[in-house]
């Protein structure tokens, strides 16, 4: 038992030497979800602190993301994220994909799968109240609309 303590310990000292890289991309204001939309301050305050960081390319580390293996994982799910959705980035997006990705993040707002449960542990501002939510999901919706109706595209078609 204490050989296999030690050996645990000695690796998990290992992986510390193995770090992720945490430089965020240069920030592009002109490109920004926020910045091109206009958004109200309180309903950016709102979507940046509970999406932002996996889903911009503005992603606050914490003490946390320095311990290995906690920060690989981080690090895997901030590039999924922003893979999925990158509000830094999203006038580079066609309007049928920003149309359609915005109904993707109100269907998980609304279902309660996004901010994740892991993610508003460590970011208890990520915790919407119930009205904070309706705010984010109203303000999603009429973003939506007035893309879908400035370019002509069909509404999304529910599953």
């Amino acid at each position: 038992m204490k050989k296999i303590s030690v050996i645990l310990l000695v690796a998990f000292i290992l992986i510390q030497f193995f770090p992720i890289d945490k430089n965020n991309p240069a920030p592009t204001p002109q490109m920004d979800f926020l910045t091109i939309k206009n958004t109200p301050e309180t309903t950016a305050n709102l979507i940046r602190n509970g999406c932002y960081d996996c889903h911009s390319n503005e992603t606050k580390y914490l003490w946390y993301s320095n311990v290995q293996p906690i920060a690989w994982f981080l690090q895997d799910h901030i590039e999924e994220g922003r893979k999925e959705l990158n509000f830094s980035t999203f006038a580079t997006y066609e309007p049928k994909r920003q149309a359609h990705k915005l109904a993707e993040a109100i269907e998980q707002i609304e279902k309660g799968e996004m901010p994740l449960d892991s993610y508003i542990i460590a970011h208890s501002e990520a915790k919407f109240s119930e009205a904070q939510k309706q705010e984010v999901i109203q303000y999603l919706k009429l973003v939506e609309s007035d893309i879908r109706r400035e370019h002509q595209l069909p509404d999304e078609v529910k599953k």
